[in-house]
């Protein structure tokens, strides 16, 4: 079984030009729900003025039905977190990027201040009941530094789940990553910690499918997706491209893996989600169909 993350209403619609109201917000969320979706990343808790499609994180966590699946929230810093922690959110995720000029721009702290960030919040949110991840952002590369090193990206990852955490999230922010790469930094972060991973990989550059099928092959049991493909990081430099959750969704299960979601009410989804946002989606299979057709 591999547990698809949807991380559409947050990593997907912080990146759109369209921003969408609470109620839109909370439908795209109840269509995943839906479609068997049971983790759902519904927003973050970061300055409005930053990226302002998130400004309404508190409505929509009011407005969602309780229990129907794990809502998670992103979270910074301990403003972000104090923020959290007073909603109905299920979990919280936290980012740290894996270098410091990326760090810098997207959270404006070094790499280390991040993990002393999540060095502070993470015993608290666990005495809160809430599990916590952690995101390796740029584990892949950066658009700053460029190649990232394995061994910068393994002394990272050992700092990170010395916190304390319950699942780290290895991320191609940028779209770089490919098969041989993606088998090559599990095996070395999987060596180096005691932590459940978890997968996040963009279609900037056309490989992110091949990557997240090469994760899974690797024994990875959870991964990111965004509903239609969209999204992308906004401080990153035409770091375009989540992989679209129905189109993932048909690779696994073409390829003997289940994932216990409905593709034919994700492709409707996804339609719908084009129609709110006013443009095509670069999701595929909703525009195909699935193989053999249900239809």
């Amino acid at each position: 079984m591999i547990q698809i993350v949807e991380v559409g209403p947050r990593d997907g619609l912080q990146n759109e030009a369209t921003v969408l109201d609470t109620a839109t917000k909370v439908d795209f969320i109840n269509r995943c729900v839906d479609a068997g979706v049971q983790r759902i990343e519904v927003a973050s808790f970061v300055n409005p003025k930053r990226v302002p499609q998130m400004a309404d994180a508190e409505a929509v966590l009011e407005q969602l039905e309780p229990d129907a699946a794990s809502y998670i929230g992103l979270v910074l810093n301990d403003r972000g977190f104090e923020r959290a922690r007073a909603t109905a959110v299920d979990e919280v995720n936290l980012v740290v990027m894996v270098t410091d000029t990326f760090s810098q721009k997207n959270q404006a702290m070094t790499t280390a201040e991040a993990i002393a960030a999540v060095e502070a919040i993470a015993p608290r949110a666990r005495a809160a009941g809430l599990p916590v991840s952690v995101t390796l952002s740029a584990s892949f590369g950066c658009p700053y530094e460029g190649e990232v090193e394995v061994s910068r990206l393994v002394d990272v990852a050992t700092q990170v789940a010395a916190a304390g955490i319950d699942e780290l999230a290895i991320a191609d922010t940028i779209g770089v990553a490919v098969p041989r790469d993606v088998h090559r930094r599990i095996s070395a972060v999987r060596d180096a910690v005691d932590v459940p991973l978890r997968v996040h990989v963009h279609n900037t550059r056309n490989t992110g499918y091949a990557s997240a099928l090469a994760a899974a092959d690797a024994g990875v049991a959870v991964l990111d997706a965004s509903l239609g493909g969209i999204g992308g990081c906004p401080f990153a430099p035409r770091a375009t491209g989540n992989i679209a959750t129905e189109d993932l969704v048909f690779a696994l299960e073409r390829s003997g893996y289940d994932t216990g979601l409905d593709l034919d009410a994700l492709c409707r989804a996804s339609d719908w989600l084009a129609e709110q946002l006013g443009r095509p989606t670069p999701g595929l299979v909703a525009k195909a169909g699935g193989f053999p057709s249900s239809g």
